[in-house]
């Protein structure tokens, strides 16, 4: 098998280093959220015990007392509380889908592939900015982690362990997405974010109950994979399927059989994407042919200052 062919199917380390390339000149752009769900780019003004202190604004009923600024208050002669920074991580968590229907493709290379340089992307331009980049990987036998580290080693940490889940996921082992998310607010600390890539096969009820709670502390964005032939039937006739070491064969001359096939792919990708929509998760749909740095525009910005609504 050329390097060309063996790139399509299965991940490749140096593709995924080179691709650093490709992420200078833009940043992660952070979306605008509802301040109920808002937990700040680096740091926070709240109520309560923090890192720093912050300033000194007028009491409100509810603010603790032992927050008083007495100075403040004896000075202009009107209550004040104190307000504190708490200093929050700067980190982006991959989570990444390795179950059997991520090993697919029609158009170039395989979605896992696809997914695997996505994330190397994102990586290398969390870096750039300062971020700490940590990965976890779920579906096909994998429940590998690795925390969120700074700089150019935490990010080739991140992208090895990437390489290797994909060589040693297992076609024939399913893994829901509540389980991934489980861990994964484990390791996601405060002021971190989560990109999800997947193909929305391994949602599940549980997994909905899961998001809100995520959501709610971390912005989230998810990158929905998909293949040309997942979104249209090919050509009536007969194929036949690899998956492992099964074999199948498809007449797609049968309209119930191209009926089928493509309200299956279509029922995975909206369920997922109905639960985001209901917490204002952000959802990207990646074709596996796609050109990466087009494709991830919505999710990118030029400069830190840039926000994507």
């Amino acid at each position: 098998m050329s390097s060309t062919a063996s790139n399509a199917t299965r991940v490749a380390l140096d593709e995924l280093i080179a691709l650093s390339a490709v992420a200078q000149g833009a940043s992660l752009a952070r979306s605008r959220r509802s301040p109920a769900l808002r937990t700040g780019v680096s740091s926070s003004r709240w109520r309560g015990r923090g890192v720093d202190f912050r300033e000194s604004r007028i009491y409100q009923p509810g603010d603790e007392i032992r927050h008083m600024d007495w100075r403040v208050t004896a000075r202009s002669g009107k209550a004040h509380t104190k307000l504190f920074e708490e200093e929050r991580e700067q980190g982006l968590l991959l989570a990444l889908d390795f179950n059997p229907g991520m090993r697919f493709g029609t158009r170039v290379r395989f979605k896992s592939v696809q997914a695997a340089r996505a994330a190397a992307l994102l990586a290398w331009m969390a870096n750039a900015a300062g971020d700490r980049v940590g990965a976890l990987g779920f579906g096909g036998g994998i429940d590998g982690e690795v925390k969120p580290a700074g700089g150019r080693r935490g990010v080739l940490h991140a992208l090895r362990a990437i390489r290797d889940w994909d060589a040693s996921a297992d076609v024939h082992i399913q893994a829901p997405l509540s389980s991934a998310l489980a861990r994964v607010r484990r390791l996601l600390k405060p002021g971190m974010r989560l990109v999800l890539l997947t193909d929305g096969f391994s949602a599940d009820a549980a997994a909905a109950e899961s998001l809100p709670q995520i959501a709610g502390r971390h912005e989230i964005a998810v990158v929905l994979l998909r293949d040309a032939l997942e979104i249209a039937p090919p050509p009536p006739d007969r194929y036949t399927v690899h998956l492992g070491n099964t074999r199948r064969v498809l007449d797609f001359s049968n309209a119930g059989v191209r009926k089928a096939w493509t309200e299956r792919f279509a029922t995975a990708r909206e369920g997922l994407r109905g639960q985001c929509a209901k917490l204002g998760i952000r959802v990207l749909d990646l074709d596996a042919h796609a050109d990466l740095r087009r494709a991830l525009w919505p999710m990118l910005a030029r400069g830190r200052s840039t926000v994507v609504a």
